[in-house]
């Protein structure tokens, strides 16, 4: 039978035998209602009668007590009920004649005394057995209850008993079938005995299980062609790779990983970056102090300077959260991670072998073009003679040209200065206003070019700033430079200079693609240039940028939204403050 008649014919039994009761409780309640009814019409109204009668026959020579004895008497006349009922009432009323007629009434009082108790007597029998009679419908009535409430208990107690056990026992059985088959044990089998629709989930369950197994079994060779794969992959990586679970276990690493710590693929795989700390100082260095790696990991990457490939090589490392959306979930849920570290010591040595180029060709340019100078004033010295209208011009003119290369190589110079960490600063007081026109007439050559639009937002009143002029505009320059490179033509980039607190903001928005939040809090590193972006130098502009400001006792930052353009900003103190600190 299937779940459903099973389900009808226990409730619908259920409710028989609730309608039983009910129908034999009421049954015996109306039964003793009329045998109770019964002796009150019957009995108690004789009663009553002869009460009366009695009661009018102590004053029987009064008229109002004749007609009471009368009235009473008619009454019990339309009450005969009981066998012999009415030969007493006739005995009464035939006395009651006589009373009137009679030549001696002093004996009729007492013989209708008499007829009367006869008649209450007679009724008083009659209400006792009639109560003996409801004392047995009583009893019946109990009986029967009793029965009926027994029976239906012992029905409703094997309901209760078997019938969730027959549902939920299955439904139990099949959760934990599929949690079991969830874990990729497809070996699990149900076992349901019945005919009903359970019996048929079993089948369809087992016939489902049996299919995965033969999948998962048909699979496993790919899944381990797949696996090697992955990892020749990572092996053949030339950055160094290292994954971890969400416990801190040492998942795999690649040859890189295993050359640089010196750690062999057996002592890494399968062991807790918190053991392997205690014991190995890279590994210590790349995920704490603690060697937990939890802490460590969620820090912002730094350059790292290890020994490999027999010299000195840095890296920058990189941490990687992997996280995975579980079928049939809402949500995603870690699993581990996985440090990168990008090998930059290409970009390091050329940054080094630049910077000294630099300040030794800015070195030697600065001699010569002092001297150029000093040639110039002796050729208009008039010791040496006059020059015409055009001489002066090209003298003039070579001068300009001087003054620009001199101030170009000094600007080489501090740019060394600043590679090389010994940064010089000239620091002066100097309005926001004139800091932007000197960044202005830098970019807009290259704005025009572009057809990119400069829209200044400049603050009345503003206070000076003490700053390095030629080095806070050099930041503002690489701000907008950076803006017109990520601008399509025709757009807009604002620079906004106003008061905040007691310094001075300058920003520079652009409506680029924006910079994503994972990388937003490298994008002030050296060699750091955002994934997909051109690439157009080595990524020291925006460090540069970073340590002039600082230097100046400054703060510099970002503010970016992918999609939605990218804010630039850096703040300098005001003039006035800093005099009085």
């Amino acid at each position: 039978m299937s779940i459903k008649p099973k389900l009808r014919l226990s409730l619908g039994l259920l409710f028989v035998l609730i309608l039983l009761q009910s129908l034999v409780a009421s049954r015996n309640v109306y039964k003793l209602k009329d045998d109770t009814a019964n002796i009150l019409a019957d009995n108690y109204n004789t009663l009553e009668c002869s009460r009366n009668m009695m009661l009018a026959l102590d004053e029987i020579g009064r008229p109002s007590a004749r007609a009471s004895f009368e009235q009473n008497l008619q009454r019990q006349f339309g009450n005969l009920t009981e066998p012999g009922e009415g030969q007493a009432t006739e005995q009464i009323r035939k006395h009651f004649h006589l009373l009137g007629t009679s030549a001696r009434p002093d004996t009729l009082p007492a013989l209708l005394r008499k007829d009367i108790l006869g008649l209450v007597k007679i009724n008083m029998e009659a209400i006792r057995a009639k109560n003996d009679v409801a004392n047995g419908t009583v009893a019946t009535a109990i009986l029967w209850i009793v029965l009926t409430a027994t029976a239906c208990t012992i029905i409703s107690l094997t309901l209760f008993v078997n019938l969730p056990g027959n549902i939920a026992n299955p439904i139990a059985e099949l959760s934990e079938s599929i949690r079991q088959i969830a874990a990729k044990n497809y070996s699990r089998r149900v076992r349901f005995d019945r005919r009903d629709e359970f019996g048929q989930l079993g089948q369809s369950f087992n016939a489902m299980a049996e299919k995965l197994e033969e999948y998962d079994d048909s699979n496993l060779a790919r899944l381990l062609i797949e696996k090697k794969r992955t990892e020749a992959l990572i092996n053949n990586m030339h950055e160094p790779v290292i994954s971890l679970d969400q416990k801190g276990i040492v998942l795999f690493a690649n040859q890189e990983a295993i050359k640089i710590t010196g750690l062999s693929m057996s002592e890494m795989i399968g062991r807790s970056v918190q053991e392997l700390s205690e014991r190995n100082d890279l590994i210590r260095t790349l995920t704490g102090p603690n060697g937990s790696g939890e802490a460590a990991l969620q820090k912002e990457a730094n350059l790292l300077k290890i020994y490999a490939d027999d010299k000195e090589s840095y890296f920058e490392k990189e941490v990687i959260d992997i996280t995975i959306l579980p079928t049939g979930e809402k949500e995603r849920v870690r699993i581990g991670k996985v440090i990168l570290l990008k090998n930059i010591t290409p970009f390091k040595e050329l940054d080094s072998a630049k910077t000294n180029f630099i300040a030794t060709v800015s070195h030697e340019l600065k001699t010569p073009i002092s001297s150029i100078k000093m040639s110039l004033d002796l050729l208009q010295s008039p010791r040496i003679g006059a020059v015409n209208h055009e001489q002066s011009q090209l003298i003039e003119s070579i001068r300009e040209d001087s003054e620009r290369l001199l101030k170009i190589t000094g600007e080489l110079l501090n740019m060394s200065q600043v590679e090389t960490g010994n940064i010089q600063l000239n620091i002066q007081t100097a309005r926001p206003e004139e800091i932007w026109h000197y960044a202005h007439d830098a970019v807009r050559f290259q704005a025009d070019q572009k057809k990119v639009a400069l829209a200044a937002q400049i603050e009345p009143g503003l206070p000076a700033v003490r700053a390095d002029l030629e080095k806070t505009a050099w930041v503002l320059i690489n701000f907008l430079t950076n803006a017109i490179r990520y601008s399509g033509e025709g757009t807009e980039i604002t620079i906004a200079i106003a008061s905040h607190g007691q310094q001075v903001r300058f920003s520079v928005t652009d409506h680029g693609q924006g910079i994503d939040k994972k990388y937003r809090e490298k994008i002030f590193n050296r060699y750091f240039q955002v994934p997909g972006s051109p690439k157009s130098g080595t990524g020291l502009g925006l460090a540069i940028s970073k340590e002039f400001i600082e230097a100046q006792g400054g703060e510099i930052g970002v503010e970016s939204e992918v999609g939605a353009g990218s804010t630039f900003y850096f703040k300098l103190t005001a003039a006035e403050v800093s005099e009085h600190a």
